[in-house]
């Protein structure tokens, strides 16, 4: 007997990612971890050279991103042989896949940033 492909209906779509997928959601799309993607996606860096890019961003914070990316097999972390020990993160294939879906978000946010603060401004024009 072939098995049948079970197509998922939307709001059991909610249901899953409640269950199995709302804490990977969570950690590839916080703040930090979509800056640290971005800057990533261009070519490996060091750990200081992500942090220079990320402004505001603190070692420990830093640190708790990697680790979590990593873990997750969207970065990959290379020890480089030299006088000081030196680390370097890079993107793996499986991370590579976001570079898509975030640079659809980005050109999103570019595109309609006039209209959501516009929006903002009138919600709080309301407010007041």
């Amino acid at each position: 007997m072939l098995a049948r492909s079970k197509q998922i209906e939307p709001a059991s779509d909610v249901r899953i990612l409640e269950d199995s997928s709302r804490l990977l959601l969570d950690q590839i799309t916080d703040k930090w971890s979509v800056l640290i993607l971005t800057a990533l996606c261009k070519k490996p860096l060091r750990f200081n050279e992500i942090r220079r890019c990320l402004d505001g961003i603190t070692q420990k914070a830093l640190t708790q991103s990697l680790r979590r990316l990593e873990r997750s097999g969207i970065l990959s972390r290379r020890v480089i042989p030299s006088s000081q020990v030196a680390v370097e993160y890079s993107v793996t294939p499986l991370g590579r896949t976001l570079e898509g879906p975030f640079k659809a978000l980005f050109d999103w946010t570019i595109k309609h940033s006039p209209d959501v603060l516009r929006a903002q401004s009138d919600f709080d024009s309301r407010l007041s």
